[in-house]
């Protein structure tokens, strides 16, 4: 594909934005670029490269003449529209959970399995769940070096994965708390200011979250894995952005500290940040805006063998959608 026309569907969002940033600070080879949302959005003019762009309607008829087409805006409307791109031979790339898991859609990080991303049968290229992503990059060169059997994990998301709502809420509701006023939860189940919520997304029959079943059910597509066992309990905290998650992981061969950050040696988007003795580990606000993953607290699990426990700090908007879209369209 050569300087493809590139669009991107929901880009007055926050990831939408993000995607933005990203294809200029990559400086992505492409020849046209349109941006599209919906009806109250369209007219708004957005910067890229210098140059300000209107932003267009989202129609049926918008993909015309498109190569690559960036979703970021939500299930419902990629579900409507990412067809429609398709058809007209845009090559689509969905940041929702819409396509995740349908068997003739690859699910990518490309770090991890690039060539999934080729010669997509249906046209579309389904994007991660962002602690999925975040997760398997800490895990994906471990899996490859000792073999991963099963994960037991703890997310702790910041709230503007419930997007820019998530941010208002606990904002507002610090505010209300230090005036001594009443404080309203619209977004969430439970006050999120100075707390944390044991729930993110909506219960399942076996007691789980959706959110908590995507880390076995794409980690398995994606690792190309189905016997991996995973448990997770996702937990939203009052941080703006970046999600981390404590992981204990068990591997069918041994497995130490010091030969696991080996393992990571070279791996592109990871990078070990792991000294006790100094108080080096990775915090959300380390990874707030840049590409790259950060894991620390690598130490053998007391109670598993051929276990490790480790923790995995990533920039949700970022690695956890905008760039690991952009990421795809390079490979494309």
């Amino acid at each position: 594909m050569n300087l493809p026309h590139v669009a991107i569907v929901g880009a007055t969002g926050a990831v939408g934005v993000e995607m933005l940033l990203c294809l200029e600070q990559r400086n992505f080879p492409l020849g046209k670029l349109t941006l599209l949302a919906s009806a109250r959005s369209a007219g708004k003019r957005m910067t890229f490269r210098g140059e300000e762009i209107e932003v267009k309607e989202l129609t049926h008829d918008s993909f015309a003449g498109i190569d690559i087409a960036l979703f970021s805006a939500g299930g419902s409307i990629s579900q409507e529209f990412a067809p429609s791109a398709a058809a007209a031979g845009a090559i689509v790339i969905d940041n929702s959970s819409a396509f995740r898991m349908d068997p003739d859609v690859p699910l990518v990080v490309p770090e991890i399995n690039p060539a999934t991303a080729k010669n997509p049968a249906r046209g579309i290229i389904a994007n991660p769940n962002c602690t999925t992503i975040i997760s398997l990059m800490a895990l994906a060169p471990l899996h490859e070096a000792f073999g991963l059997e099963s994960i037991i994990a703890s997310s702790y998301q910041a709230v503007s994965g419930s997007g820019a709502q998530g941010i208002i809420e606990l904002e507002q509701q610090v505010a209300a708390i230090v005036a001594g006023e009443e404080v309203v939860s619209k977004i969430y189940p439970r006050q999120i200011a100075f707390n944390v919520i044991p729930q993110v997304d909506v219960f399942t029959e076996n007691g789980y979250t959706k959110e908590e079943m995507k880390m076995q059910n794409e980690g398995r597509k994606i690792l190309g894995f189905p016997e991996l066992k995973v448990s997770c309990t996702c937990v939203r905290v009052p941080v703006y952005r970046s999600h981390s998650v404590s992981i204990t992981a068990k591997f069918s061969r041994p497995i130490d500290a010091d030969a696991a950050r080996a393992a990571y040696a070279g791996k592109p988007g990871i990078q070990v940040v792991d000294d006790p003795s100094t108080k080096l580990f990775p915090v959300p606000l380390d990874t707030t805006g840049k590409d790259d993953c950060l894991v620390g607290r690598i130490r053998k699990n007391l109670v598993l063998d051929n276990a490790l426990d480790l923790w995995v700090v990533g920039d949700q908007v970022r690695k956890g959608a905008a760039l690991n879209a952009v990421q795809i369209a390079e490979i494309l």
